[in-house]
């Protein structure tokens, strides 16, 4: 009973009506009023206080401030960045062969060279053909038994495709410790960074596996389009779970040294592609 009763006179204060007004000083008279109650006083700030937090919030989403909030990352830059890389490699290798165009030229008008297509081939390739072509030399042997000894890890063409289609974001900025090293079974990097920095997608993705492993500890593995799927090992926590629909730069989990297989807080990061391990700094700055 005491309880209710409390609970009753506490609403009732709530609910008493007050009059605010504003009188002239010399005057007395009455300028301005308004009726309001402790509820009704309540009501008005915390709505404030939400129209306040939305119109922040959308300020901060929709507006180029956003970019100076600290640990900000803008993915359009690194897009336009490496746009750039691709186009200035393109306009590097264009100049090259203009380069080489050139001093042919000018070797046939000065009658250093032939003007036989086979012969200006030969000399901007610096080779020598053997006299019947059909014939395999040595050197053409040893390169194929190179060649299909290292198939296996040989995706040219294929990096060409996916450094074209795909813009990688950088899972954690650090120090690469340990590289790509398919002969040695380390089929990743290693990164390492201060404790308790967050690792982020390095594509838009479906988070496929979220668990703890004996030798990798925490590990998680996203699934991305055309088939590539990127790895993240030695994790102290994991910020997502199986099923869970992540955007590159989203944080997935946080850098630790978990797993028999480690020395000490580091992420170890993976690229595959078709069940081929990919060099990840072929893709990715770090």
């Amino acid at each position: 009973m005491e309880k209710e009763t409390t609970k009753k006179r506490i609403i009732k204060k709530l609910k008493n009506k007050y009059r605010l007004v504003i009188l002239n000083d010399a005057s007395f008279e009455e300028r301005f009023s308004y009726r309001l109650s402790p509820l009704n006083l309540l009501t008005l700030i915390l709505t404030f206080v939400v129209v306040l937090i939305v119109l922040v919030s959308v300020v901060i989403i929709y507006t180029p401030l956003r970019e100076s909030i600290p640990g900000y990352t803008d993915v359009s830059l690194r897009e336009d960045l490496t746009t750039m890389v691709f186009r200035t490699d393109s306009l590097e290798s264009e100049l090259l062969r203009n380069s080489a165009y050139l001093r042919n030229i000018q070797g046939a008008l000065k009658g250093d060279l032939p003007l036989s297509k086979d012969s200006i081939y030969k000399a901007n390739q610096d080779v020598v053909l053997p006299e019947n072509p059909l014939v395999k030399s040595k050197e053409d042997s040893m390169l194929r038994e190179y060649v299909e000894r290292e198939d296996s890890y040989s995706l040219t063409d294929e990096k060409e495709n996916i450094a074209k289609q795909f813009y990688f974001f950088t899972p954690l900025q650090g120090t690469i410790t340990s590289e790509f090293d398919p002969a040695k079974e380390h089929f990743g990097i290693d990164i390492v960074a201060p404790k308790n920095e967050a690792i982020k997608a390095t594509l838009e993705g479906t988070v496929v596996f979220a668990e703890w492993t004996v030798e990798t500890g925490y590990v998680i593995q996203l699934q991305h389009s055309n088939n590539i799927i990127s790895n993240y090992k030695h994790n102290s926590v994991l910020l997502k779970k199986v099923g869970d629909q992540v955007k590159a730069g989203d944080a997935i989990a946080i850098v630790g040294n978990s797993g028999e297989l480690t020395t000490g807080p580091h992420l170890h990061f993976e690229l595959w592609k078709e069940g081929k391990p990919l060099n990840p700094k072929d893709f990715v700055n770090f």
